[in-house]
């Protein structure tokens, strides 16, 4: 049995980190869906940006333009658009899951970050324009960001909460959810609305490399997953969740994002053999998932009470690493390098707009 279907038949989903047009018309996510236990997908501009600059939707970009709409709703129609077909092949899964797993992502636009009305408007609008019922919102758990959560989930709105990067974010997006959750049941509405919390993990060990003692390298981000992990199952067992479980209502899942191994001396697989737990959902590019398919391994599940996080969280400290000046350092350097992405993604199709209404001769 391949890895990937080992680690599927632990509990843990693998979601593919990836769309491109190419990739649904040629049949690969189909294939990866068939083959490799992929059970969902998310998306950002980053990655809309690599295939629209690519070429792929030039067809497309040329016959929307006609209609004069402004870029960012131009995005928004063809992102959509392939989403909605990435939500429809995962829609068997979803339903024979019950709403646990089968979910795509579709992210507000990153200028919104640090607006929660803003935020809570376009979550509200991308929802309904979407009209697929296994399509994430992604909002940044960010200060701002955590009432949009609550307000988005009060109103029935799944949600991937994204940029969080520890153990207290996940906390802070766990109550954003959980708060929202609690509403619906006092209203006497269905409690049972999907989401993730997704925790970046690659990017701490990137952000520490060649400052930290050789003996600690690359073992920051596992041990923030682990300690967030710890946190997630004692959240999980707790006596809010379990009377919300008895209402009707399910845990919000924990994601892992920012699975690609940073380090070219590190395992390829480091995050994926690293982070394997039940109940969560890791996420990873395509050539992380064909790298885990080919070689990965699956050992031991991470344990629930931290594996001695705890001793290497101080080790770090002791190093002169401040973990929670980091953790906010980076959730304020990923929501700038989305804007940074976005601002790309705009530029790109403006500039295919005009390269396609104005062709060389």
């Amino acid at each position: 049995m391949k890895a990937t279907q080992t680690l599927h038949e632990l509990g843990q989903s693998l979601w593919l980190d990836n769309i491109t047009r190419d990739m649904l018309d040629s049949g690969r996510l189909q294939h990866y869906i068939d083959n490799y236990a992929v059970t969902g997908l998310t998306s950002n501009p980053s990655i809309f940006d690599k295939d629209i600059s690519s070429g792929s939707y030039n067809a497309a970009i040329r016959a929307k333009s006609a209609s004069g709409q402004p870029d960012e709703e131009l995005f928004f129609e063809l992102a959509i658009e392939d989403l909605r077909r990435a939500a429809d092949l995962f829609l068997s899964i979803h339903e024979r899951t019950d709403g646990v797993d089968g979910w795509v992502s579709l992210e507000v636009s990153p200028l919104l970050a640090y607006d929660t009305a803003r935020t809570i408007e376009a979550v509200k609008a991308l929802h309904a324009r979407a009209g697929r019922s296994n399509l994430f919102i992604k909002i940044p758990g960010t200060a701002q960001g955590l009432p949009a959560i609550t307000e988005c989930i009060t109103s029935g709105i799944p949600v991937n909460v994204t940029l969080l990067f520890s153990a207290d974010h996940y906390r802070a997006a766990a109550d954003a959810y959980l708060t929202g959750v609690e509403r619906r049941a006092e209203r006497g509405l269905d409690p049972a609305v999907g989401s993730v919390a997704s925790v970046f993990m690659s990017r701490w060990d990137a952000a520490v490399s060649g400052e930290v003692p050789e003996e600690l390298r690359d073992r920051l981000g596992l041990a923030v997953g682990q300690d967030t992990y710890r946190a997630y199952r004692t959240l999980m067992a707790s006596d809010r969740v379990q009377r919300l479980a008895n209402a009707g209502a399910r845990m919000q899942r924990l994601l892992w994002a920012s699975t690609r191994t940073k380090d070219p001396d590190a395992p390829d697989t480091l995050y994926v053999h690293g982070l394997a737990a039940p109940f969560t959902v890791n996420t990873m590019p395509d050539e992380t998932l064909k790298a885990f398919y080919d070689h990965g391994e699956v050992g031991e599940p991470m344990p629930v009470d931290g594996n001695g996080c705890d001793a290497t969280l101080a080790r770090f400290a002791d190093a002169g690493v401040d973990v929670a000046a980091l953790a906010a350092k980076l959730q304020s350097d990923g929501a700038a390098s989305f804007v940074a992405s976005w601002n790309d993604l705009m530029a790109c199709i403006s500039a295919q707009r005009e390269a396609l209404a104005h062709p060389s001769s």
